[in-house]
C-alpha cells in the first residue's frame, strides 16, 4: 500500500507536470495543500465519480481556484470521467482544464471560482441549502439529506471583505456542516503577507462563532486526520481549520516563495522535485498501485447504494415527501406550476390602481409562494423596502433552519453569492433584494450566476431617480446599462403589475441564467392589453400603442417611463401625428426574439425613434440608430422629490413630444 506522502506527491507532479507543459498556472498552491487534500478526499469526502450530481454528496469547493490543477489532480485520481489527455491539456481552448475551475464543463467541479472569497461565500450558500433541506425533508429517523460543505480556502480569500460577509453569517446561523481548511502559508503573489495582511484570522472566526481548530501541520496527515475528527464531532458551530502549509511543497529551490505561486517551476526545478519528493515516475505517470489506492470509484458507488436504500425506506414511510425531493432536485417545477402563474397573471391583468413595481412583485410572490415551496427568499436589510417578504414566509434563524426567508444583514455581495451557492446545491429557487444601486457591491457575483447559468434572481428596487430624496448616493443612473453588458443576464423593468408578474414568471422558469428585476419605489398605473399583447410581453418588448394610421416614429421606454411616453403619444395624437408605443421591459429577451418578431415590433424602415428611460443614454443608442434619440439621465441624480427630480432631468410630457416632433421635423 502506498504511503500518504506518495499519494499526495501524485496531485504534487501532476499540477506541476500541467502547469509545465501549459507554461501558465499555478503550482504552488496544489503542492502545498495536496497533503489536506489526500487525507480529505481518502478518508472523510462522501462522494461517486461515477454520479457527480447525487443529492447527498458532500460538496467540495477550491475557493483559491487559481489552484485549480489540485481539484483536476483528485478528480482524475478518484475516478471521474477526466482522463489524462484532459490534464495534459491544462489551460487549452476547449479542454475540460480551463485555468480556473468551471462549473458544468468538468465533472465534479460544484461552482466556478477564481474571483477570491466566492467560492467560499458559495459554499456557505451551499451549506445553508442542505440546513434548510434537512429540516423539510428529514423525519421519523431518516436523513436523507445528510452531508456536509467542505471548502479550501487562501490567505486571499480571507483578505477578501465577501469573507467577512459570508462567514459571519455562516456562524451566527450555526451552519455545523460547513468545514473550512485555510491553506495558511504566508505568502501571495507580492510576496510574504505580513506587510498588508496581519489579521488573527482564528480570532476573527471565533468571533463570528466558529469552531477554529488552531495551528494544524498542513504536511501532517495525522493532524490534519484529528482536525477534520474535531470538526465532524460536533454540528453547532462552522469550522475553520487553520493548517500551516509551505507553497510549493517539495520545490527546493521554490518551495516557500511567491516566485512558485503563479508561474512554473521550470523542467530543471521540476527535476529536483521529483528527486525531492521521491518520485521518479515521468510526466503525467501514475505508478498502478498509487492509481488503484486513489480509486474512489468502487467507494463511492457503494455509498450512494446505501443512500438509495436508505431513500427507498423513506420513500416507503413518506412516499409524497420522496417525490417532493425528487421534483426539487430535480429542477421541475410543480405539476400545478402553469394554472399557478396563469392566475396571477389574470390577477395582474385586472388590476386597475396604480401600484409600485415592487409591490407588484409582492403581491405575485404572494400569489405564487404557496405553490412554489423550493422558493427561498430574503433581502439584504431591505425586506419591508424591497417587499421580498410574501406572505406566510418563515424565516430562518440561528436554531431554526426549518424555513424559506433569510434576512441576511446589510450583505449584499456575500448574500448574492450565497444565493449562487444555494442554486448550485439543488433543491431551491432562490431570490435576494436589496436597491439598484447596491448590485455595484453584488455585481460581480451576479456575473458569475450568469457564467454558471444558474437560477439566482436578484431583486433590486428603487430602480431609477424616482427614488427621490435619498438623492445622487441612491439613485441608480448608471446600474441598469451597466448590468446589460453582462452576458447571459435578463433583466426586466417592468412597467406594471402585469409586466412584474410576467417576469417573475420568466425568471421561476429560466433555468440556464440570473435574472434580474429592476423595481419602483413609486406608483406606476396599470396599462391596458389585449390578449395578444400580454402573450407579447413574455418576448421581452412588445407594441403597447399603434396609432390608427401609419406610425410615423416610435418611442421606446421601460419602467415607470412608458405611462410617460403613452401621455405623450396621445398628445402626439391630438397633434395629428402617429406614433407608436414600444413597450420593452427586457431589452435581453427581446433581442432573443425571431428577427421576423422584432422586425414587426421595430420595422427597419421606421427609423424615428425615441427611447425613454430614467437612467444612462449609452445602452439605446444601437437600437435607435443614428436617426434616433435617446431621452436619459447621463448625469448624477439630485436630492428632491421624485415629481421634481423627474422633471429636473426633462422627464415630462411636454419634452417627450418636444423630442418626437424634433425627430419628425429632419
Amino acid at each position: 500500500m502506498p504511503t500518504r506522502f506518495a499519494l499526495a506527491n501524485a496531485i504534487r507532479a501532476l499540477s506541476m507536470d500541467a502547469v509545465q507543459k501549459a507554461n501558465s498556472g499555478h503550482p504552488g498552491m496544489p503542492m502545498g495543500m495536496a497533503d489536506i487534500a489526500e487525507v480529505l478526499w481518502n478518508d472523510f469526502l462522501v462522494h461517486n465519480p461515477a454520479n457527480p450530481r447525487w443529492a447527498n454528496r458532500d460538496r467540495f469547493v477550491v475557493s483559491n481556484g487559481h489552484g485549480s490543477m489540485l481539484l483536476y489532480s483528485l478528480l482524475h485520481l478518484t475516478g471521474y470521467p477526466l482522463p489524462i489527455s484532459e490534464l495534459q491539456n491544462f489551460r487549452q481552448m476547449h479542454s475540460k482544464t480551463a485555468g480556473h475551475p468551471e462549473y458544468g464543463i468538468t465533472p465534479g467541479v460544484e461552482t466556478t471560482t477564481g474571483p477570491l472569497g466566492q467560492g467560499l461565500a458559495n459554499a456557505v450558500g451551499m451549506a445553508i441549502a442542505e440546513a434548510v433541506l434537512a429540516s423539510r425533508f428529514n423525519q421519523g429517523g431518516h436523513k436523507i439529506v445528510d452531508h456536509y460543505t467542505y471548502a479550501f480556502v487562501g490567505d486571499g480569500c480571507l483578505m477578501e471583505g465577501i469573507s467577512h460577509e459570508a462567514c459571519s453569517l455562516a456562524g451566527t446561523l450555526g451552519l455545523g456542516k460547513l468545514v473550512v481548511l485555510y491553506d495558511d502559508n504566508n505568502i501571495s503573489i507580492d510576496g510574504e503577507v505580513g506587510s498588508w495582511f496581519r489579521d488573527d484570522t482564528p480570532a476573527r472566526f471565533e468571533a463570528y462563532g466558529w469552531q477554529v481548530v488552531r495551528n494544524v501541520d498542513g504536511h501532517n496527515p495525522a493532524e490534519i486526520k484529528r482536525a477534520l475528527e474535531t470538526a465532524r464531532g460536533q454540528s453547532e458551530k462552522p469550522t475553520l481549520i487553520c493548517c500551516k502549509t509551505v507553497i510549493g511543497f517539495g520545490s527546493p529551490n521554490k518551495q516557500g516563495k511567491e516566485s512558485c505561486h503563479g508561474a512554473p517551476l521550470g523542467e530543471a526545478e521540476i527535476k529536483l522535485a521529483r528527486e525531492k519528493l521521491e518520485w521518479p515516475h515521468g510526466p503525467f505517470e501514475i505508478p498502478a498501485e498509487i492509481a488503484s489506492a486513489w480509486d474512489a470509484r468502487a467507494k463511492g458507488a457503494e455509498r450512494e447504494a446505501a443512500w438509495q436504500t436508505a431513500f427507498k425506506a423513506y420513500a416507503a414511510a413518506y412516499p409524497q415527501d420522496a417525490a417532493e425531493f425528487e421534483r426539487r432536485m430535480s429542477g421541475q417545477l410543480p405539476a400545478d406550476w402553469q394554472q399557478t402563474i396563469e392566475t396571477a397573471l389574470a390577477e395582474a391583468a385586472k388590476a386597475t390602481a396604480p401600484v409600485a413595481s415592487r409591490k407588484a412583485s409582492k403581491l405575485t410572490l404572494d400569489a405564487i409562494a404557496a405553490k412554489l415551496p423550493e422558493l427561498f427568499g430574503g433581502s439584504a436589510d431591505l425586506s419591508e423596502s424591497n417587499c421580498t417578504d410574501f406572505k406566510g414566509h418563515v424565516s430562518v434563524k440561528p436554531g431554526k433552519l426549518a424555513g424559506n426567508y433569510l434576512s441576511y444583514g446589510v450583505r449584499e455581495f456575500g448574500m448574492a453569492a450565497a444565493l449562487n451557492g444555494m442554486a448550485l446545491h439543488g433543491g431551491l429557487i432562490p431570490f435576494g433584494g436589496t436597491f439598484l444601486v447596491f448590485s455595484d457591491y453584488a455585481r460581480n457575483a451576479i456575473r458569475m450566476a450568469a457564467l454558471m447559468k444558474q437560477r439566482s434572481i436578484f431583486v433590486l428596487t428603487h430602480d431609477s431617480i424616482g427614488l427621490g430624496e435619498d438623492g445622487p448616493t441612491h439613485q441608480p443612473v448608471e446600474h441598469v446599462a451597466s448590468l446589460r453588458l453582462i452576458p447571459n443576464v435578463q433583466i426586466w423593468r417592468p412597467a406594471d403589475q402585469f409586466e412584474t408578474a410576467v417576469a417573475w414568471r420568466s425568471a421561476i422558469e429560466r433555468s440556464d441564467g440570473p435574472t434580474l428585476l429592476a423595481l419602483s419605489r413609486q406608483n406606476l398605473n396599470p396599462q391596458a392589453r389585449s390578449p395578444q399583447q400580454q402573450a407579447d410581453t413574455a418576448r421581452g418588448g412588445y407594441v403597447l400603442l399603434e396609432p390608427q394610421t401609419a406610425a410615423e416614429a416610435v418611442i421606446i421606454a421601460t419602467g415607470s417611463e412608458v405611462q410617460l411616453v403613452m401621455d405623450a403619444a396621445k398628445q402626439l395624437a391630438d397633434k395629428g401625428r402617429a406614433v407608436r408605443v414600444v413597450s420593452m421591459p427586457c431589452a435581453e429577451l427581446f433581442a432573443k426574439q425571431d428577427a421576423a418578431y422584432r422586425e414587426s415590433v421595430l420595422p427597419a424602415a421606421l427609423r424615428r425613434r425615441l427611447a425613454v428611460e430614467a437612467g444612462v443614454s449609452a445602452s439605446w443608442r444601437g437600437l435607435v440608430g443614428f436617426e434616433g434619440d435617446v431621452l436619459g439621465v447621463d448625469s448624477f441624480g439630485e436630492s428632491a422629490p421624485a415629481s421634481a427630480v423627474f422633471k429636473h432631468f426633462g422627464f415630462t410630457v411636454d419634452q417627450v413630444v418636444a423630442r418626437v416632433e424634433a425627430l419628425l421635423a429632419r
